[in-house]
This record gives C-alpha cells, sequence and structure tokens, in this order.
C-alpha cells in the first residue's frame, strides 16, 4: 500500500476565468435591471402628473359648473370669453396660450384655473325648454406617443333667472 504525502486535488475551486464570466453575467443582468426600474420610475412619474391633472381639471370643470347655476343673468360670449353674471360683477373665463383663466369682475386680476391645455371651447345648446351649456377641454399630453388623449366635457343647465 502506497501512502502520498501531497494533498489531494479536489475540482471544488474556481478559475479566475469561471469567476469573470460571472461577474459578467451579473453585470448584464443588473444592466437589464436598473433600466426596467428606470422605465418603471418614469411610468409612475407619467401616471401620477395625469392623475394630478385630471383631479385638477375636474374640480375647475365643477366650480365653472357652481358658478353656471348661481348665475343671475343671461349668460354671454364676447370676444371669445364667457360672462357669466354674477350678483354685482361678472365671472369671465377665457382660453389663450394654453390656459384657462378666470377673472371675477372687470378690474380683478386673471387667474389660471387650467394651465398645458389644448383645446377649450364653453359653447351654448339650446334645447327643447332651457338652453344648456357645454365646456370642452382638452389637455395637451406630456408625450408624443400617448394612446390616450384626456377630453373632458362638463355640462350644465343654468340657473332660471339665466334661461332665455
Amino acid at each position: 500500500m502506497k501512502i502520498s504525502l501531497q494533498p489531494r486535488r479536489f475540482g471544488r475551486g474556481f478559475t479566475l476565468i469561471e469567476c469573470l464570466v460571472y461577474m459578467s453575467v451579473l453585470g448584464v443582468i443588473l444592466a437589464i435591471g436598473s433600466v426596467a426600474f428606470y422605465r418603471c420610475w418614469d411610468d409612475n412619474k407619467s401616471v401620477t402628473r395625469n392623475g394630478n391633472d385630471i383631479v385638477r381639471t375636474l374640480k375647475a370643470g365643477e366650480a365653472w359648473r357652481a358658478e353656471m347655476r348661481q348665475a343671475t343673468g343671461p349668460i354671454r360670449t364676447v370676444n371669445a370669453t364667457l360672462r357669466i353674471p354674477s350678483g354685482k360683477q361678472d365671472v369671465i373665463y377665457s382660453f389663450a396660450d394654453g390656459e384657462v383663466r378666470k377673472q371675477i369682475g372687470e378690474n380683478a386680476p386673471w387667474k389660471v384655473i387650467l394651465s398645458n391645455v389644448k383645446s377649450s371651447e364653453m359653447q351654448s345648446d339650446q334645447r327643447a325648454q332651457v338652453t344648456a351649456w357645454r365646456w370642452e377641454v382638452e389637455l395637451q399630453s406630456q408625450r408624443k406617443n400617448a394612446k390616450v388623449h384626456p377630453l373632458f366635457t362638463f355640462e350644465v343647465v343654468p340657473g332660471k333667472s339665466s334661461n332665455q
């Protein structure tokens, strides 16, 4: 029986080439993961921004409807503005430069109620017994390849004293 004094070599270690291969595979996986993470991050910011735009538009539309219901006289459009008589002062809505603005009274400052607006149109809609008003507002899409265009329509029948 022969006894050897040299230690046995088992194939349990990694070679330097194997370590480099594992590190490069890990690098590729991390790169793909970071690209996916940042794409999701951008999509999340876009969804949040769109949600905030929708909320702002709905609040503006409901405020418009409330002011239309409280009109004290005939509502009219003058020079691309909508004038809603309300007590002593008119509430005036205007659309210009991608913004919907509101003014309470002739000498008051204009207040921007909606920005990033592509189009806005407030028009009367004569029905059988009443005159209804419709406000169609379309927001500008943040993305060039947007699949959904944010378009809103608000309708209201003004108070009894303002119908004509």
